[in-house]
């Protein structure tokens, strides 16, 4: 016979415990005429099993049931699939942990926020030590934080001495230009890169040119250009977020981004730099489109990963006219523009023997260069000529 504080020591429970489990019939107990509860090695032995049954995932309750009865293997199978849920979860606690302190790779938890919560993503990145420019660059390219420093150290040796980061091409840029019915004013060039697009603008336009990117390297790239060829006609330089722009509102008759907005969101962007264009001003932008409906598996799970907020042509409009513009004109950039990209990129990435280049980002261009060697035509960029007919901004605070 055992007391209730010899059969708590035994079986390693609580006296509260014990007396709930007698409160719901799994064990009993008799009175001894000094008062106290005894217990038989019988409650002893049903505690244990009792420990057992909780070990695979029952309730006390499910456990009584058990106890009194045959096993209901509905139950169990139902309790065995909680737990499978239960497992799967703690697993993807664990990689998470994992990853965040560097063991494995971060990147579908990184795609996945960028898709669910992008603002919170790049706050959460900043907070973590990288710029904006790194965390922009991380969300697009790297997609990994704790591959990041060695996937940007292989991307830029990749692109070392190539003008252009994607597809573009004078035609194109002017076409664009035609469509203006302005042909003086302030403009402003998000996302410059090197200079290609502002200093076409600087030839052929009399406009007061703004070039911002947030890479220095870039900036100086662009008025070492400038300099060089349009000493007449300056670009003032800004290295700065093109989600935090340091700008008046209304400062701009024309916004010009050239694939850049995606980086921030083509919606957002719509919004965000509409403060800065003048009412009846204008915003050129080019965006990655589906251009039919007819579409294969490969560059559809391609995108997905890539560029998952990737629409169509008609879509985008809505998208532009809702945000308080006017479709003025749009047009698919050339074919043109994609061999000026990827003609200079094969031949470098033939070049590379891939020694030195540790990190994923020569495959990952290997498999981009396919997928548009296969499939352009059911996508491409499509350049947008919008008029601001919003109303007047209110100010900030």
């Amino acid at each position: 016979m055992y007391r209730i504080s010899e059969l708590a020591q035994k079986v390693g429970l609580s006296r509260s415990t014990l007396l709930y489990y007698e409160k719901l019939k799994l064990i009993s107990s008799e009175r001894q005429s000094n008062g106290y509860r005894s217990y038989t090695e019988k409650d002893v032995q049903r505690v244990m099993l009792l420990q057992r049954l909780q070990a695979g995932g029952l309730t006390l309750k499910e456990c009584l049931a058990c106890l009194q009865a045959q096993i209901d293997r509905e139950l169990l199978l139902h309790r065995l699939s909680v737990l499978d849920q239960e497992i799967a979860q703690k697993q993807k606690a664990r990689e998470l942990l994992s990853s965040m302190l560097g063991m494995n790779s971060m990147k579908e938890w990184h795609q996945s926020m960028e898709n669910e919560a992008p603002l919170a993503h790049h706050d959460f990145l900043l907070k973590q030590g990288f710029s904006d420019k790194q965390a922009q660059r991380l969300k697009w390219l790297s997609k990994d934080m704790n591959e990041h420093e060695q996937y940007m150290t292989d991307f830029e040796t990749i692109f070392q001495g190539l003008d252009r980061l994607g597809p573009g091409d004078e035609g194109d840029t002017l076409k664009a230009l035609s469509f203006l019915p302005i042909r003086s004013g302030n403009v402003l060039e998000i996302g410059c890169g090197k200079g290609v697009t502002i200093s076409l603008l600087a030839k052929h336009s009399t406009f007061n040119l703004t070039a911002l990117d947030n890479d220095e390297y870039n900036l100086s790239c662009v008025q070492e250009v400038v300099e060089d060829q349009f000493a007449e006609h300056p670009v003032t330089t800004i290295c700065a977020s093109m989600e935090a722009m340091p700008f008046a509102l209304e400062q701009f008759d024309v916004i010009w981004s050239e694939g850049s907005a995606y980086i921030m969101g083509v919606k957002q962007a719509l919004k965000s730099w509409k403060s800065f264009i003048k009412n009846n001003g204008y915003l050129v932008m080019s965006d990655l489109v589906w251009l039919t409906n007819k579409r294969d598996v490969e560059p559809i799970e391609f995108w997905q990963e890539n560029y998952p907020k990737m629409s169509t042509i008609e879509q985008r409009a809505k998208e532009m006219m809702k945000a308080g513009y006017e479709v003025v004109e749009h047009f698919t950039q050339s074919e043109q523009s994609w061999r000026n990209y990827l003609e200079p990129l094969k031949q470098r990435i033939t070049q590379l023997t891939g020694e030195g280049l540790t990190s994923n980002s020569l495959n990952d261009l290997r498999k981009e260069v396919q997928i548009h060697e296969k499939y352009l035509g059911q996508y491409g960029y499509q350049v947008f000529v919008l008029k601001n007919i919003g109303t007047k901004h209110e100010s900030k605070t």
